[in-house]
């Protein structure tokens, strides 16, 4: 009983947090009609900014943080991003009437990272008196940026095949909405690979979060990004959910008959992708003497949802995908249930390592 009152309690949470709260608002005023509307160019605007603080903060991080005890854990940071992608996408795709852009942008933030989720684990670990590594906070934009362009590319590559796809005797072709999956079926296409990675780095959300991260390594941008990025960036980040709230609500009806496969899908797996963290923990601790309090955080960081980065990033890169999706299902089930399985992953690093 104490569970089920604990769980309640951190969705009530959750959903009174700034990112839930103004995508809530804005689909209950547009449920309601109004025509309150943000212009293109200003929403154009607060995405750019929200990027390049998230960047600048990334590079920032990897900067100060020591090259060689951070390779191994960025490798398998990275790589649990892609996993987590490639694998929740060709899942999520599976379902009959889930389009492949919706599967690809919810793997997507599946396997980015919520900072919030991982400040969590971190002060648990702290009041528990467990230590881990000072540059655990460095590895989260390994697997973020990794997560993102994965879902972007494997969503634009699905989109070029099926766009391409089966031409008919008669010249027109056909396009697929969903449950095929997203493939390389047929063969692998390098050209097109090849072009899609290009135009997915080109792509203003990726470039604007690239762009800071190298500003981030490679200059001295702690002054303007502590008194303008930082100030600011709650406040934008609650224009864009308000804008996809409404945005949301305008595709709701899209969900209907397909809203089970994001209910069962954001209550799994983040125990799912957690596990694998935790087992990508072990590698880099049986290699480099990683903590056990770093694998707890590489579970927490694996099984954690992106509720900052991957939003703008996905409805600037894949504006075909619905937000009711993607965000509904990372933020409104899977952080609560990331949050809710940090002392699983203390527990599992007690007995397998042991502090």
């Amino acid at each position: 009983m104490d569970i089920f009152f604990e769980v309640i309690t951190t969705l009530a949470a959750q959903f009174q947090k700034p990112t839930l709260a103004f995508l809530m608002g804005g689909m209950l005023i547009a449920a309601m009609g109004s025509k309150l509307e943000v212009p293109e160019p200003v929403y154009k605007f607060v995405v750019l900014l929200l990027l390049l603080k998230v960047g600048l903060g990334a590079g920032i991080s990897v900067r100060s943080a020591d090259a060689m005890s951070l390779a191994v854990p960025a490798i398998c940071a990275a790589l649990l991003g892609v996993v987590i992608v490639v694998f929740g996408g060709k899942i999520l795709a599976m379902w009959r009437g889930v389009s492949n852009a919706d599967a690809m942008a919810t793997a997507g933030l599946f396997g980015a990272v919520s900072a919030s989720t991982l400040a969590a684990g971190m002060a648990m670990l702290d009041s528990e008196g467990i230590y881990y590594e000072g540059f655990i906070g460095a590895l989260y934009p390994f697997m973020d940026v990794a997560a993102l362009v994965t879902a972007i590319f494997l969503a634009r590559m699905s989109a070029e095949r099926r766009t391409a796809g089966t031409v008919q005797s008669d010249g027109t072709a056909t396009m697929s909405s969903g449950g095929g999956g997203f493939g390389f079926g047929g063969g692998f296409d390098g050209q097109l690979a090849k072009g899609i990675i290009v135009d997915t780095i080109k792509s203003p959300a990726i470039s604007a979060l690239l762009l800071g991260i190298g500003i981030g390594l490679l200059a001295r941008p702690e002054a303007v990004y502590e008194s303008f990025y930082e100030p600011l960036f709650r406040g934008l980040l609650s224009i864009l959910m308000l804008v996809m709230g409404m945005e949301a609500w305008a595709r709701l009806s899209e969900l209907k008959k397909v809203a089970h496969a994001y209910l069962i899908y954001g209550l799994t797996a983040p125990l799912l992708h957690g596990l694998l963290g935790f087992g990508m923990g072990l590698v880099a601790h049986h290699f480099t003497g990683f903590s056990a309090g770093g694998v707890v955080l590489l579970s927490i960081m694996a099984a954690s949802s992106s509720d900052i980065s991957g939003p703008p990033t996905m409805r600037a890169a894949l504006p075909e995908a619905n937000p009711s999706a993607y965000i509904g299902s990372s933020t409104g089930l899977g952080t609560p249930v990331a949050i809710l399985s940090i002392p699983l992953f203390i527990t599992l690093a007690e007995l397998v390592i042991g502090f």
